[in-house]
């Protein structure tokens, strides 16, 4: 079948298996071209590998690292008319590219906070590599079912009162003025229990009590903070309370298997489009700024390009390289002064007659569209393809 892009809201309702394996490649390529990374890690499991950040990770890992990767993921095959979510076309891609160098590379398709998922991927460290170096955790999710039966819901809201400023309409790309609401107690509790680091620490527990972390394993979770612009709804409200869970666990995962040497670590990383992000009020106008202001000075990452230089230049796997919060700040250019004022100046100006001016919205198109596998350079688009992709792992 000939697959477009169905778009609705912040969300893209289809995936292309060519683009996205084009996608991945590139993203390989890359980190083949800044190459070999120095570290003990050899093998590595990646919480949340199929996107974003956790893929890259997964992808620097393998092709920078030269490790033995298994990966987590919930993603969704093709069925029907109906293609596969972007994250089961790009692990289908990455088992590929690995298995063509023979690099060990599975993947567990399953909702990594349960019990089940964890006890699976305790049982094939075991049988495949004895222990883990590294655990990456990048999860994201609306939901999550906890070891006490409840299912909670995330909510992308302020906390304390209202929050009333400019956003972008990605409907139409026009600035309008938005408002979010303040959370209720319980709903701030539900996020933090979803996008907390409840899980993060029960990981790294049930991999410890297993025996299947090595000494002096270090593992990574990755978080945002930002600029004070999107602090009511961020760093302020029910995400960043979350995140301010997740950086406690760090130190409490840290102080629990100190005897293991076991380093945990938060990477706080720059502000890109995700599809996570992308579902945020405010934050897209903040991000379109930034893409134009970062890209103007030459300092603009992507997912591949920050993981990579996370990898080796803040030296991930061996002596992490820290603020005084004991966080890895990959947010270190988006936050350099200079970009930050400009952005406030920009903020202060911009409008629907003059955000393509002022703001990078094609960029932000461009990123947006790149996930899901559409607007890649080399890709046929007008070409009959086949939906149904396999995983070979899990075909096995």
């Amino acid at each position: 079948m000939i697959i477009a892009p169905k778009v609705r809201d912040f969300l893209c309702l289809t995936a292309h298996p060519e683009g996205c394996r084009k996608n991945v490649e590139q993203q390989i390529e890359y980190v083949r071209s800044k190459g070999e990374i120095e570290g003990n890690a050899k093998k590595v499991l990646v919480i949340g590998c199929s996107t974003g950040y956790g893929l890259a990770s997964r992808i620097v890992a393998a092709f920078g690292c030269g490790a033995d990767t298994l990966g987590i993921m919930f993603e969704k095959p093709a069925k029907g008319k109906r293609t596969a979510t972007p994250g089961w076309y790009n692990t289908a891609a990455f088992e590929e590219f690995a298995a063509k160098e023979g690099k060990y590379a599975k993947t567990i398709n399953g909702d990594a906070f349960s019990q089940e998922v964890k006890d699976q991927t305790i049982e094939m460290i075991r049988q495949d590599f004895g222990k883990v170096d590294a655990v990456v955790y990048s999860l994201a999710a609306p939901r999550r079912k906890a070891p006490d039966g409840v299912t909670y819901n995330s909510v992308l809201k302020t906390t304390g009162e209202e929050f009333t400023n400019k956003n972008l309409n990605l409907k139409n790309n026009t600035i309008e003025m938005k408002s979010i609401p303040a959370a209720t107690e319980e709903e701030i509790e539900a996020t933090v229990k979803v996008m907390g680091g409840e899980d993060w620490k029960l990981w790294m527990e049930a991999l410890n009590e297993a025996g299947v972390l090595s000494e002096n394993a270090v593992t990574v979770a990755y978080s945002y903070i930002g600029p004070e612009i999107t602090y009511p709804i961020y760093f302020e409200g029910t995400i960043g309370a979350a995140k301010k869970d997740l950086h406690k666990a760090a130190a409490q995962i840290t102080e629990e298997l100190k005897d293991q040497g076991v380093r945990a670590y938060i990477s706080v990383n720059k502000g890109l489009v995700t599809q996570a992000s992308a579902a945020i009020p405010i934050v897209p106008l903040y991000m379109a700024l930034l893409y134009k202001v970062m890209k103007e000075k030459g300092l603009h990452e992507g997912c591949i390009e920050q993981m990579e230089r996370l990898f080796k230049d803040k030296k991930l796997l061996a002596d992490a390289i820290t603020d005084e919060n004991g966080w890895i700040r990959m947010d270190d250019w988006e936050m350099k002064d200079e970009v930050q004022e400009e952005v406030k100046r920009l903020w202060e100006i911009v409008d629907t007659d003059n955000i393509t001016e002022y703001g990078d919205i094609d960029g932000y198109w461009d990123d947006f569209y790149h996930m899901f596998g559409f607007r890649e350079e080399g890709v046929d688009y007008d070409a009959d393809v086949d939906p149904a992709v396999a995983i070979p792992s899990l075909e096995a």
